[in-house]
């Protein structure tokens, strides 16, 4: 097989969360753990960072390889999902893994993932670590992919457990309220290992706390810490909440014996996008009008970007709206302005909302809405209607930016 074959097998055979939603979630880590003893046990092979957080968590994860490649390290990054190739979700110091690695791995592996049913995630993780353990990175940054607890990158003994923050998403796996949610997200809290808190919130900080001292973990909140304020090449107001869970970070690092410098924490934080080729954090793709995609989709990155977007200025604002099947829209539609013009549309991905029922909902809402065939053609009826000193966003889902990026 080739490489489009290869992931096209990876897609087709095997649940995927991304495209499939509920069916692809697995409630333990017994196949990850079999992978793992398979591929002789590559995650112990090199130090990490383990990243966990309804938000911010790719953007933190990204901000750490960054400075982490500053300081002269060879470091993994493993994050999820990916915009446009598969090979965005395993990069060693922001070269995506080769072609011939992911089809060598499933070539090598084929008789074990069928016969073990392995999903598309837990095998993509075991890629992931088997590549950094192969290329000998000096650490990696693990972003966790739905939870923590029973996520498939939780077999890592990190270096530092980060959580970014704790909000109402996924709630079918992970609990309806915030206390259960953090429960989940601790689960990467491992013994004498120090975790870092990005945001200090009442509902959870017990539940962090609390368990931190059952594993003898030491805890910090980033956001009580005094640190000096750096700025980053991501924009969005939002991002200064994962500069300082960054920095708390970072200090942990330097305990570890970690050569890191001012000058490198400098340097990384303004060549994140250069360094790590991340994407999708209120990315400007154009001016005049002003174009800007971001991947926020739950109640708490929305209400950042949505807090943004009332800092810019604009005559008229458009919105090119998309969301998967399972977000329930209930909680995030008091944030969207009436004023807006709205270009709906329906994601190419089998999670996508139809568009028509999209389009139901927010009339419901009293909002004037307009609904699209496509990604592509909501878009180009934004920019055709647009003037030049107006405002578009492209948002709502991963999936929506991936297709205009």
């Amino acid at each position: 097989m080739n490489y489009n074959d290869t992931v096209n097998w990876m897609f087709s055979q095997l649940p995927m969360y991304q495209n499939k939603g509920k069916i692809a979630f697995k409630k333990d880590l017994t196949n990850t753990l079999a992978l793992s003893e398979h591929l002789k046990h590559p995650e112990k092979k090199f130090k990490s960072i383990h990243v966990a957080g309804t938000n911010g968590k790719g953007s933190t994860s990204h901000m750490l390889a960054s400075i982490l490649q500053e300081a002269g390290y060879k470091v993994g990054l493993y994050t999820s999902p990916h915009l446009k190739d598969f090979r965005e979700r395993i990069k060693i110091n922001g070269a995506c893994v080769s072609k011939q690695f992911v089809i060598g791995f499933i070539k090598r592996n084929t008789s074990f993932l069928n016969q073990h049913s392995l999903s598309f995630f837990e095998m993509t993780v075991g890629m992931a670590f088997d590549y950094f353990a192969k290329q000998k990175v000096d650490i990696a940054v693990i972003e966790v992919g739905l939870g923590g607890r029973l996520d498939s990158t939780n077999i890592i003994t990190p270096e530092v457990s980060v959580i970014t923050n704790i909000g109402f998403d996924h709630t079918q796996f992970l609990g309806d309220t915030l206390e259960l949610i953090a429960f989940e997200k601790a689960g990467i809290i491992k013994e004498n290992i120090p975790v870092i808190i990005g945001e200090t919130q009442k509902e959870t900080k017990l539940v962090f706390e609390r368990i931190s001292k059952e594993k003898k973990a030491a805890i910090s909140f980033a956001d009580t810490s005094e640190n000096k304020r750096y700025e980053s090449d991501l924009k969005g107001a939002y991002q200064k909440h994962n500069v300082k869970t960054v920095i708390t970070t970072i200090s942990e690092l330097k305990k570890k014996g970690f050569k890191i410098t001012e000058n490198n924490i400098v340097d990384g934080f303004n060549s994140v996008i250069k360094n790590t080729g991340l994407q999708g954090r209120w990315q400007v793709l154009q001016l005049q009008p002003k174009v800007v995609a971001d991947t926020a989709h739950n109640k708490e990155g929305l209400t950042y970007t949505m807090r943004q977007i009332q800092t810019e200025p604009y005559d008229q604002l458009h919105l090119v709206l998309g969301f998967v099947n399972d977000k329930n829209l209930d909680t995030i539609i008091d944030l969207f302005p009436k004023e807006a013009r709205y270009y709906l549309c329906k994601p190419n991905v089998q999670r996508g909302l139809e568009v028509d029922v999209l389009k139901d909902y927010f009339v419901s809402k009293n909002y004037n809405v307009e609904a699209y065939n496509s990604v592509s053609e909501a878009f180009e009826m934004a920019k055709n209607k647009a003037s030049t000193n107006d405002l578009i966003y492209v948002g709502g889902s991963t999936f929506v930016v991936a297709e205009i990026i």
